[in-house]
């Protein structure tokens, strides 16, 4: 299996201009005097359909040839995933079909939907989701991309931090979100090419340490469908890619907790003015759960999404 490059993350970079948002670098002077850090945000809640995953969705569509166009595209998603597809579909003239947990955020199955997809619902707990989207690419003739372990959407994950360096300069330390590892791996290509030096690290939920169990017995660990708030990071298991890219270029992976990311959370709403979604939280909580070890250094966070039910999101805060 040929890993992807960062040759493949400026390739990326290249389709998506004058598509994707260049998403703004945001500093805070509360978060850096209370934590003893420089951070730098990387705001990807304010992408288009308000999330980092357009960016592999739309490069991975983009390279479709006529007859995939024609066809279509399918994908699984709880969310976030979903809607990219289903709008880089719209922008690109083809039909869409997203399999989605019927648990999944009530406005992220409406965004999807009006984005033009046709929605197809499963149970999350006892319902294989890859298994389905399969059968269904193959009844209707259309072509697969799943929400991570594919070439070309984590090399559109990549371009999110291939922007961060490239306006902040070198970093000490990177902290990403990490699911299914396509974000992750994504910004590690791009983190190693442009700031070497920079310590990379994933943050997953506590419930689903997926990711932390693979990386350190050095093999794919599954695991039960995680019960989190972070919904996007929902995974069972790292992808082959992904974890290929991880294995070799991540420095460590961190938990946080339920309650780091709500406290998160509530950080980015009072003093930052911006939602963000659950998962959106991870990289802020794992680096603040660092401690000493962020002291004095450059910082750099990639805020995912800020995609959520405001319901939920007052709930929560409340």
């Amino acid at each position: 299996m040929q890993l992807p490059t960062y040759d493949d993350v400026t390739a990326a970079a290249a389709r998506l201009e004058g598509h994707a948002h260049r998403t703004p670098v945001l500093q805070s002077t509360t978060a850096n005097a209370r934590w003893g850090a420089q951070f730098f945000f990387k705001c990807e809640n304010f992408q288009r359909m308000g999330a980092f995953k357009f960016r592999g969705a739309f490069n991975a569509l983009s390279k479709f040839d006529a007859a995939q166009r024609k066809g279509g595209v399918i994908a699984f998603s709880s969310g976030n995933h979903a809607q990219a597809i289903a709008l880089s579909a719209r922008l690109l003239s083809m039909p869409a079909v997203i399999v989605m947990p019927k648990d999944a955020p009530a406005a992220k199955v409406a965004a999807t939907q009006a984005y033009g997809a046709e929605v197809v619902m499963y149970d999350r707990f006892t319902e294989d989701r890859e298994a389905l989207t399969k059968r269904l690419a193959q009844e209707r003739g259309m072509t697969m991309i799943p929400p991570y372990d594919h070439p070309d959407v984590l090399s559109g994950q990549g371009t999110a931090v291939k922007e961060l360096i490239e306006e902040t300069g070198p970093l000490d330390h990177l902290f990403v979100c990490l699911g299914g590892g396509g974000l992750l791996s994504g910004s590690a290509l791009s983190a190693r090419a442009l700031s070497p030096d920079c310590k990379v690290y994933g943050v997953e939920p506590e419930a689903g340490n997926d990711g932390q169990q693979s990386f350190r017995s050095g093999k794919i660990v599954h695991i039960e469908t995680p019960k989190t708030i972070a919904d996007g990071a929902q995974t069972q298991h790292l992808g082959e890619y992904t974890f290929g890219i991880i294995r070799r270029d991540v420095d460590d992976i961190f938990t946080v907790t339920d309650d780091q990311l709500v406290e998160a959370m509530r950080f980015f709403a009072e003093r930052m003015k911006m939602v963000v979604e659950p998962t959106g939280c991870l990289a802020f909580a794992g680096a603040i759960a660092a401690g000493k070890a962020i002291a004095g250094k450059r910082v750099g966070i990639v805020i995912s999404g800020g995609n959520v039910d405001l319901s939920r999101y007052a709930a929560l805060l409340a």
